[in-house]
């Protein structure tokens, strides 16, 4: 963040009048910026301090402003100004000054090491800076020279503050060439350099570390300093001196942390595993700290116990594969593993009483992953070495799983609970993931576990113990199929057993039986032992969302074998959303499971059970119809609507989009007459407008109105079509007192399905003129306001142009008019409106020369929609929209090349247009290019996304890295 505050100074120095950037000034500004209470005047100064630090005179005033007697706010700012000149304008300074340069940085250094520590920190990043652009030409030993000038006994400094302030030095330099600017080349031939600078480093550092005289202080530098250059990728088997140091200062709390930071650095950097025989002989260093892990996991010291659990799981996670190819080291391995899996099963709740087991978790995917990756003859061996390891992975991670007791989980924060069903949510994928290694004998393993427990007489069982073998059912059958599995039969039998006594318990009773829910539609016979659970349950607001969530998945996949259910399911169902037991969402997921129930039944069938579900909102609606409209009654009509909506989602009686596939596949006959739905429809019709006639201004409102029509319309397709006249009529009254946005996407829908159908064209293509007049209309009057309408429009005009470009052929429909209005709507600081209105051009100018009324608007017009075009891609428009302009642009060459060829030279004629940042000859590649492309759309896109660089100025930065 700090890099793009500056690169902006930069900018704006650029810009800005000659300022007077003199020390004084300097160090008002910073006065201003650290101690006005005025947020106005903080701004303003760090906005020319900024434009300070990038100005020429930066060189005069930042040495000045390291004078002893400045205050170390002044000082920092002068030494970070000598840093952004010399990282960034390094080009500036003549090749004879950069000796007492980095002369002038080196005493700086020496003065500050018994100084403010901010200070010195940037002093040496300014001379690491130097040193990585002098590198390795003009400074061929830079790294040897710094550790000599520091080590000269006749510096007026101690020789501690002289040790700490290289350390220091050398801590920043490899992290200063890790976030440089320098171009990929020079960047090759400094990392090469400093590799070979790391034999003058490495030795010191040991040197120190190893030295009984070496003060805390420094250690702790000297592990910072070794953590930073591992990163450089230095080849593992240069820093075993340094990593068993780091081992040997585990010991000292004080140094624990960094000792910990060093030795995972130098462990998990990318070439580590080419250095086999290294690795090997960390796996007695790492083993032998488990003396240390069992004594902080028993006096509670989790910061220990989670360092330890880091070192062992980095030497793991990165290397298994190369220590498993060690076949001969197998039980070395295995002692790894073992001890890994101690931090899995680490005592005490996560994350409470620890927070450790968690690091483990990729660590037991990236050892499978490896073990299954090798050659039969291998993988057989590993396999019998490491499955019994797996079982008791699936049993400590159900034992992590666990909930503590009622008591003790009454006191965790609602963060807490948070982070432990997210962590068992890990849990759960692991599991999912370890089905994989020992197949269908875990879910047995799991059924015999739970068969124990619910049968055993002998002592009482926890429910938190019952609770996490189901979990662990549960996650396999979420994911796993287990249709063949000879347990579930059995798991199915056990479930009616549980005692059930609390929500958790519960919660994934219902979550298991919603996870069987495919297997059930196989074996039907099996319904009757869980359903009752099920309706049960719906009856419990505290099991809302586990308990309607179960039914919806048994009424979509058994929906089949439910009709002699249905009457029960229906009551339940009924009674429960008359009492209002569940939250809005779940009541719309319950409408949504009796969608789905009622559709396997015969249509009398539905149309009773319709009657009886519906007839009570219907009433209600009735009554709010003629209240007066306010903030409670608006509430209950949404909320019928919605119910309305949901359950006509997925009411479908025709099949033609049925979840079960393959031969069994039992379907009912379509049904003859009219579309249950569609007869309630019709039925509540008059209902519905008078609704809309007192709330036609709400926008809330109209769109659970449209909502209803919009959900059937996708569910029932061609069955909608005794609907559609009136539905058009409706649509086009409502659109013309207040035009909404929902009531165009719902216009969308209709073009969409039946616009190609010669008996519905007529009321669709009326409807189409109406919202069309009524919105150009609003274009008059200003859509600044409306951002939704102008998106939804130009998604219908470019549906129609996609569906039924009959519709443009229409004597009434001001082509013209249309065309404008969408490219005022390129113009747009919305991101979605904009893109819609570029989907409209892209989906229009291919039909220039089939449609008459186009093809005269692009040729009268055209040079208007390419200006606009032109405009966004100079500046006006985000660059995240590039790729949408590139199409408008490929559309324009593919279908109207003469035109565009003629236009584009016209408008990049004038100065500065589109941006004053490009030069003539920038202009002219751009549009030859463009013309040439007529073909590969990639292409354009390309040369659209560099031509916006150019055009912000933001050409070859770093703004452009993630581009």
């Amino acid at each position: 963040m700090e890099r793009r505050e500056e690169q902006l100074g930069a900018a704006g120095a650029g810009a800005a009048p000659a300022l007077d950037f003199t020390v004084e000034n300097v160090e008002k500004a910073l006065h201003q910026l650290y101690y006005d209470p005025n947020i106005e005047n903080k701004n303003l100064a760090q906005k020319w301090l900024m434009q300070a630090q990038v100005s020429p005179q930066a060189w005069h005033f930042s040495w000045q402003l390291l004078q002893p007697d400045k205050v170390p706010e002044i000082q920092y700012f002068g030494a970070s100004a000598l840093h952004i000149k010399i990282s960034r304008y390094w080009s500036d300074i003549p090749t004879d000054q950069y000796e007492s340069l980095k002369a002038q940085l080196f005493t700086q250094i020496t003065r500050f090491a018994s100084g403010s520590k901010i200070v010195l920190t940037r002093l040496c990043v300014a001379l690491a800076s130097l040193a990585l652009s002098m590198m390795p030409d003009a400074w061929p030993c830079a790294v040897a020279d710094m550790v000599r000038l520091f080590q000269a006994e006749d510096s007026p400094v101690d020789s501690q503050g002289r040790c700490l302030a290289l350390l220091e030095l050398l801590t920043v330099l490899p992290e200063e060439f890790q976030t440089s600017r320098l171009p990929q080349y020079r960047k090759g031939l400094v990392r090469t350099s400093l590799a070979v600078e790391c034999g003058a480093v490495f030795p010191l550092l040991e040197q120190l570390l190893q030295q009984p005289s070496s003060p805390s202080c420094v250690r702790q530098k000297v592990l910072k300093c070794f953590s930073s250059w591992v990163q450089l990728e230095v080849p593992l088997q240069d820093c075993e001196a340094l990593i068993q140091a780091a081992f040997a200062a585990l010991q000292d709390s004080e140094l624990f942390d960094s000792s910990v930071e060093a030795i995972v650095n130098a462990i998990s950097q990318p070439d580590a595993q080419r250095y086999v025989n290294t690795l090997l002989k960390l796996i007695p260093l790492v083993l032998g700290l488990q003396e240390q892990l069992r004594q902080a996991v028993q006096n509670g010291d989790m910061e220990t116990s989670h360092g330890i659990c880091r070192i062992a799981v980095a030497l793991g996670e990165n290397h298994s594969r190369a220590l498993l190819d060690q076949i001969e080291h197998w039980q070395s391995f295995l002692a790894l593993v073992n001890m890994i899996m101690f931090c899995t099963g680490i005592p005490g709740h996560y994350p409470v009483n620890e927070t450790t087991s968690s690091l483990t978790l990729t660590f037991w995917y990236t050892l499978q992953d490896d073990i299954l990756s090798f050659e039969a003859e291998k993988q057989a061996v590993y396999q019998q070495v490491y499955r019994p390891v797996y079982f008791q992975l699936v049993d400590v991670l159900l034992h992590k799983a666990q909930f503590p007791s009622d008591e003790e989980y009454g006191f965790w924060s609602s963060d807490e609970k948070e982070q432990f069903r997210i962590y068992r949510v890990d849990i759960s994928d692991t599991l999912m993931y370890v089905y994989e290694m020992l197949g269908a004998e875990l879910l047995s393993n799991l059924y015999d576990k739970l068969g124990r427990l619910l049968t055993s007489s002998e002592e009482p069982y926890s429910w938190q113990h019952t609770e996490a073998l189901l979990y662990g059912f549960q996650s396999i059958a979420e994911t796993i199929d287990v249709n063949y599995s000879d347990v579930v039969p059995g798991l199915i039998g056990l479930i009616p057993r549980i005692s059930i006594s609390n929500v958790q318990l519960a919660d994934t009773v219902m979550f298991t039986i919603g996870a069987l829910s495919e297997w059930l539609a196989d074996h039907p016979v099996m319904i009757n032992s869980v359903l009752p659970l099920v309706l049960h349950a719906l009856g419990n607001p505290e099991l809302s969302v586990s308990s309607v969530s179960t039914l919806k998945k048994i009424c979509r996949e058994c929906k089949y074998d439910l009709p002699p259910y249905a009457a029960n399911i229906v009551a339940v169902s009924q009674d429960v959303l008359m009492k209002q037991i569940h939250k809005t969402s779940q009541c719309m997921w319950l409408m949504q499971a009796l969608g789905f129930l009622l559709s396997a039944l015969q249509v009398e069938e539905i149309l009773k059970n319709l009657h009886s579900l519906i007839s009570p909102y219907i009433q209600q609606l009735e009554k709010l119809a003629e209240e007066i409209p306010n903030p409670s009654n608006k509430l209950a009509i949404v909320h019928i609507l919605g119910l309305l909506s949901n359950l006509f989602t997925t009411l479908d009686v025709s099949h033609h989009e049925d979840d079960h596939e393959g031969p069994e596949l039992r379907k009912l006959p379509v049904p003859q007459g009219p579309n249950p739905v569609v007869v309630v429809l019709q039925q509540v019709f008059q209902l519905i407008q008078k609704v809309l006639s007192k709330w036609l201004n709400d926008a809330q409102v109209v769109e659970a109105v449209c909502a209803i029509f919009e959900k059937s319309v996708k569910t029932l397709l061609d069955d909608f079509a005794p609907m559609v006249p009136q539905l058009c009529e409706m649509l086009g009254r409502m659109y013309s007192t207040v035009p909404q946005a929902s009531a165009l996407d719902l216009t969308r829908q209709l073009v969409h399905i039946f616009a190609h159908e010669p008996a519905h064209f007529p009321p669709i293509e009326a409807l189409f003129l109406l919202v069309t007049s009524v919105t150009l209309s609003l274009f008059q009057q200003g859509p600044r306001d409306h951002p939704d309408i102008v998106d939804s429009f130009m998604q219908l005009l470019a549906q129609a142009l996609k569906r039924k470009p009959d519709l443009f052929l229409c004597e009434r429909l001001d082509v013209k008019a249309v065309f404008q209005c969408a490219v005022l709507a390129l113009k747009f600081p919305e991101a979605p409106t904009v893109k819609a209105s570029c989907g409209f051009f892209t989906e229009l100018l291919p039909r220039c020369g089939e449609i008459e009324s186009v093809g005269k608007v692009v040729q009268e017009d055209g040079r208007m929609l390419l200006i606009a075009v032109l405009e966004a891609i100079g500046g006006q428009a985000s660059r995240s929209l590039m790729d949408c302009f590139a199409d408008i642009l490929f559309a324009l060459n593919k279908h109207c090349f003469s035109l565009l060829s003629m236009w584009i030279k016209e408008a990049l004629q004038p100065p500065g247009f589109p941006s004053a940042r490009l030069s003539p000859e920038q202009k002219d590649t751009f549009s030859q290019q463009i013309l040439r492309e007529r073909v590969n759309k990639r292409r354009v896109k390309e040369m659209v996304k560099e031509f916006t660089l150019l055009c912000r100025g933001l050409h070859g930065t770093d703004y452009t890295a993630d581009y």
